[in-house]
C-alpha cells in the first residue's frame, strides 16, 4: 500500500511555548496524545492500549518545529512533524501537523488528529 503525507493546520489560542511543552513533556503528552511515554535522550517510546511505538526526535527547534521518525515506519521518508508559529494577522498560534497514511485513508487520519487536537486544546487551555 502506498503511504502519502497528510498535512493539517489547526488554530490555537495557546502560545507556541505552551504547545511545545505539550508536544515534548511526558506529563503533558499523556494528557492528550498517548497512554504512556518514556523518553531517553531523543528516543520517545509511546504507549497506546498496551502496544508501544518508538520514535526518534530528529528535529527539535524549540517552540517552532519538531519532527519524529518512527522506528517501524514503512518508508524512510515517513515522519510526524509539528510546526508552530504566531499568525501575523490574527496573533493566534498556528499548529501545522504532517503525518502519513495509507492511500485512501487520509480522512481517517484527519479525523483522528481532529479529536486529538480538540483534547490538546482543552488540556492546554487553548
Amino acid at each position: 500500500m502506498n503511504r502519502v503525507p497528510v498535512k493539517m493546520e489547526f488554530i490555537s489560542k495557546a502560545s507556541p511555548a505552551i504547545l511545545y511543552k505539550f508536544l515534548t513533556a511526558p506529563s503533558c503528552l499523556v494528557r492528550w496524545f498517548c497512554d504512556s511515554v518514556d523518553i531517553l535522550e531523543k528516543e520517545y517510546s509511546f504507549g497506546w492500549d498496551g502496544s508501544e511505538e518508538v520514535a526518534i526526535l530528529v528535529v527539535d527547534e524549540e517552540e517552532e518545529r519538531l519532527q519524529f521518525k518512527w522506528e517501524e515506519a514503512e518508508s524512510e521518508e515517513e515522519y510526524l512533524e509539528f510546526v508552530m508559529y504566531k499568525s501575523p494577522i490574527t496573533g493566534e498560534t498556528v499548529l501545522e501537523i504532517t503525518d502519513f497514511a495509507d492511500e485512501g485513508e487520509e480522512q481517517e487520519v484527519r479525523d483522528l488528529w481532529d479529536t486529538q487536537i480538540e483534547t490538546l486544546k482543552r488540556e492546554a487551555g487553548a
